[in-house]
């Protein structure tokens, strides 16, 4: 998989990935007669803890976890990998930030429920001398941070809605979670094309979770007030709502949904993008974002210089060395020149029965 990525902000000492890898497998053999405890006194591998912020977005746990868990072992052998999901909850997550201190583990790779009071869970880890990777969404003061132009995300929605509707039209804006810092930068982004638009926005939410129900909750509350006709579109941050959105539109009886956007690929997103229900989404491969941040905690976690990994150049954000990578954006057009081609999904993964014809007709069958 090819993937772009931008060019460092500022100029670092650079470690091929060639030698995070050689130095991590070394590292990790002379290991290799350790206990299943992870305890490195006793000849164990390395502890490294995932914490991921929630499971509503279908991403994290069929992509990003095993993604990550796989590159680890493929990494270290031997490395062990000590899992979290907060479900939303940051008093749990706390909870779990606790936890990982007491086990020891050796690096924290930790995607925040709240990004500006995970701050406080990075301060607590690393006064236990534990280095924190802020994972998809950032966190001041961590060590390491990857996720992708989240900024550029929302540009990308927007403006594809924006070509979509000929620059005029009514439109509902849904958001994500104030408490998720990455959605403020979705949303900046949609802002910053939307409000230079023809555009109107109806009615926007910030949705306290990204669920689904509440976007479709959402959506069906305003259409007591506008009229299906009145709606030229829907910015939607991420697929889940526009799921929930297409639902009340059609659960409101309109047969032909107007342009609805989304984010993160998910299969069933790819499945409405093909059937003509959902205008496009936008794709941040997983892989690279995963695998990343398995390479980077493996060589954290055994003390090597940390450069760059495969093609991506570290960089600095907020004062944080980062590796940032580039979305994509996927409609019915590219579906199989994009997620089908990076291997995301296969072909008979979207193309179900019920999708056969479109598949057919967007050149899929």
């Amino acid at each position: 998989m090819i993937v772009s990525t931008r060019r460092a902000r500022r100029t670092l000492t650079m470690v091929a990935v060639a030698a995070i890898s050689t130095g991590s497998l070394a590292a990790c053999g002379a290991n290799d007669t350790g206990g299943d405890d992870g305890d490195t006194a006793s000849g164990g591998g390395k502890k490294i803890a995932l914490l991921l912020p929630e499971s509503q977005t279908t991403r994290y746990e069929s992509f990003d976890r095993p993604l990550f868990e796989a590159k680890v072992t493929d990494l270290c052998a031997d490395c062990e990998v000590v899992y979290f999901n907060a479900d939303q909850d940051e008093a749990k997550q706390q909870q779990q930030v606790e936890t990982a201190i007491t086990d020891e583990v050796d690096v924290m790779v930790l995607d925040p429920v709240n990004g500006a009071s995970a701050t406080s869970l990075v301060t607590s880890a690393q006064d236990a001398g534990i280095p924190v990777i802020a994972y998809d969404r950032f966190i001041e003061g961590a060590d390491y941070y990857m996720s992708f132009d989240n900024q550029t995300v929302g540009e990308l929605q927007a403006q594809a809605l924006v070509d979509a509707l000929g620059d005029t039209g009514g439109i509902f804006m849904l958001n994500g979670a104030p408490t998720d810092p990455n959605a403020a930068q979705f949303k900046a982004g949609a802002h910053s094309v939307i409000d230079a638009s023809g555009l109107t926005i109806l009615a926007e939410f910030d949705n306290p979770d990204w669920s689904p129900g509440n976007a479709q909750s959402f959506v069906t509350d305003q259409l007591s007030s506008f009229d299906p006709s009145e709606i030229a579109g829907v910015y939607a941050a991420n697929d889940g709502q526009a799921g929930g959105v297409i639902a009340a539109l059609t659960g409101a009886g309109v047969t032909t949904v107007p342009p609805v956007t989304g984010q993160d690929a998910e299969l069933a997103a790819i499945q409405r993008i093909v059937s003509g229900e959902q205008y496009m989404t936008v794709y941040k491969p997983y892989p690279i974002e995963a695998e990343t941040a398995a390479e980077v905690a493996v060589a954290v976690a055994n003390g090597d210089d940390v450069g760059t990994v495969g093609e991506t150049e570290v960089t600095d954000f907020e004062g944080v060395d980062s590796f940032i990578f580039d979305p994509i954006v996927v409609t019915q057009d590219n579906v199989g020149d994009t997620v089908v081609a990076d291997g995301l999904y296969a072909v008979e993964d979207i193309c179900t029965d019920e999708y056969a014809d479109a598949c057919t007709a967007a050149g899929l069958g």
